[in-house]
């Protein structure tokens, strides 16, 4: 049985609920109607990211200007469409994941959610997971100064927890969740269900790989210590 002292700090979007293409979709839109023509592909390869650095990113490799008020367009743009998406049904937990939260509940088990995600897309998600912030520590990109791949949404979480970083999980999705989980001094361990592949998460400090988060339950003890 995996020890009480082993904190596990999940990353959303893609590690918990199948929303990243949604994100994607929903950045696609607000782009567009911004007038900024990039491939979906493109902007696949920067979700995972706060979606301030994100805009910025996109708008710095497209030689756009960037300023605070197409910042702000952009952001409340993409979580007008995301939420509409999510309103139609095509946002749900990934498989396992309900089940691998209430495990960890059981065994009295330290876990916290840590997204990169404002509350304003966030809350329908947790939602969707059955997720209550007011009970479980929730850290979101409004709550810290920077977002992933800097280390500041685990570290809080680790803090709300009241657990040692040192010796927390880090469950993510995408290579900025793990470059975050190194900066932390935190391990990570990648799922596969945001479409990085093993290799990628492996090569930015994954040292466990798994499909989703049924797979990791399946595996929970060789990525936790044991009393």
């Amino acid at each position: 049985m995996p020890r009480r002292d082993t904190a596990f700090l999940f990353d959303l979007d893609g590690t918990l609920v199948d929303s990243v293409y949604q994100h994607v979709l929903a950045w696609k839109e607000a782009l567009d109607r911004e007038g900024v023509e990039l491939s979906v592909w493109r902007i696949h390869r920067k979700i995972g990211m706060s979606g301030g650095l994100f805009a910025n990113i996109l708008l710095r490799e497209t030689g756009l200007e960037i300023n605070q008020e197409r910042l702000a367009r952009l952001s409340q743009w993409h979580a007008e469409a995301f939420n509409r998406l999510h309103a139609q049904g095509s946002v749900r937990p990934l498989p396992g994941a309900r089940e691998l939260l209430d495990y960890l509940t059981a065994q009295d088990i330290p876990w916290a959610i840590a997204t990169s995600g404002r509350m304003q897309t966030a809350a329908a998600n947790l939602e969707a997971l059955g997720v209550d912030p007011s009970k479980v520590p929730v850290v979101t990109r409004d709550q810290v100064r920077h977002a992933k791949p800097d280390p500041d949404l685990f570290l809080a979480a680790a803090a709300r927890l009241g657990v040692d970083i040192h010796q927390s999980l880090v469950i993510g999705d995408s290579v900025w969740d793990m470059l975050a989980a190194q900066r932390a001094r935190a391990l990570g361990v990648g799922v596969l269900s945001g479409g990085y592949g093993q290799a990628e998460l492996q090569q930015s400090g994954a040292f466990r790989v798994y499909d989703d988060p049924a797979d990791l339950l399946r595996h929970v003890d060789e990525i936790a210590a044991r009393d």
